[in-house]
């Protein structure tokens, strides 16, 4: 394909390290979001494709790529799903001059010039979960475990001036580097704390390791563990024996009962089959971004930031998700809280959109 005839848009998802447990899902969900674009007609009249970028490496390098690309004008558009770090880094070389749709939950507070976001943040996801986890399993007494990086880090201290405001501060914050294996030591501090519930903020693997080791430990069948980032593939690697007692917060999920979510599911093991990779809120996350890329171009007529800044303002669409609004360069969106039951959630209850 010439590349006058074509928009590229660059996915920037991982392929190996903790969050490499996430590719294969993130890459078929947005294969499948491209292919439904083109057969129809394209992007202001052309077709699109992707054009892939390993985003596990150091944020550094994978912002090099990405610059490197769009001083080229090799690129249109970027997306995908990728940690906080290496968003942060892709913003400073991207900003105003190319749209970027990020897709993963965050942190909350990105104002960056021409990047959009579709993620769940901690007000509107983990602390109404916390809240649910309290009224309906009485946990009162939160130890946050998770990686030490941005996201993480501004999370758990979102869910500690949330305990605090509501008369139960945390018993403890524990962040451990990407790619940590062994968890004894932190297992034994949720021991000691008496912590009534665990926030789960680990990414991939270290999470199924996590959880691995404290099912081992016996305290999966008392101390409940809540999480904004496990997902179907989280619960299939750590298997059933390790899923009791978690739970998880997300705008998707593979076993949302709603026509939007299932007939996505529907569309999507359709079209890969059974021995698909696992259909979750990471991979639906990439789906959902270049979605919402498709409504701001499609509204704009254009594929400038200022532009499509402007097409933002109130704009409403349907996705797997339900219906979404932009307010801001924000999503604004449903979440749902799951239950792991073996190896897959049940949907427990839904926490509407302000």
């Amino acid at each position: 394909m010439e590349r006058t005839t074509a928009l590229n848009v660059a996915l920037v998802i991982p392929r190996s390290g903790s969050a490499g447990i996430y590719g294969p899902s993130c890459e078929a969900c947005a294969e499948l979001a491209i292919r439904d674009l083109n057969a129809t007609t394209g992007l202001l009249g052309k077709q699109v494709r992707l054009i892939p970028v390993d985003g596990s490496r150091p944020p550094a390098v994978v912002a090099a790529e990405v610059a490197r690309l769009v001083e080229r004008g090799t690129i249109d558009a970027i997306t995908g799903w990728h940690i906080s770090p290496v968003r942060q880094a892709i913003a400073r070389v991207t900003a105003g001059r190319v749209p970027y749709v990020y897709g993963p939950l965050y942190e909350g507070g990105e104002r960056t010039p021409g990047l959009f976001l579709t993620g769940e943040t901690p007000s509107r996801q983990l602390l109404p979960a916390m809240d649910w986890m309290k009224d309906e399993h009485g946990v009162d007494r939160w130890i946050v475990i998770g990686n030490d990086y941005i996201w993480p880090r501004q999370t758990g201290a979102a869910a500690a001036g949330h305990a605090r405001t509501h008369g139960a501060p945390l018993v403890g914050e524990i962040y451990l580097p990407l790619g940590t294996e062994d968890f004894s030591a932190a297992i034994r501090d949720v021991e000691r704390s008496a912590a009534t519930g665990v926030v789960l903020l680990l990414v991939g693997g270290d999470g199924v390791m996590f959880n691995r080791q404290f099912a081992a430990a016996g305290l999966d069948a008392s101390v409940p563990r809540l999480s904004p980032h496990v997902e179907e593939n989280m619960l299939m690697a750590s298997g059933s024996e390790s899923n009791r007692g978690l739970f998880a917060a997300a705008g998707y999920f593979e076993a949302l009962n709603t026509t939007a979510s299932m007939d996505f599911a529907g569309h999507y093991y359709t079209t890969y089959g059974p021995a698909a990779p696992a259909l979750n809120s990471i991979g639906e996350s990439c789906y959902e971004a270049i979605t919402l890329l498709i409504a701001l171009v499609s509204r704009a007529g254009s594929l400038t930031v200022a532009d499509l800044t402007a097409a933002a303002v109130g704009l409403t669409y349907i996705s797997p998700r339900g219906e979404v609004t932009m307010r801001g360069n924000q999503m604004s969106q449903d979440v749902y809280v799951a239950e792991a039951i073996d190896l897959d959630f049940e949907v427990q209850a839904r926490i509407s959109a302000a």
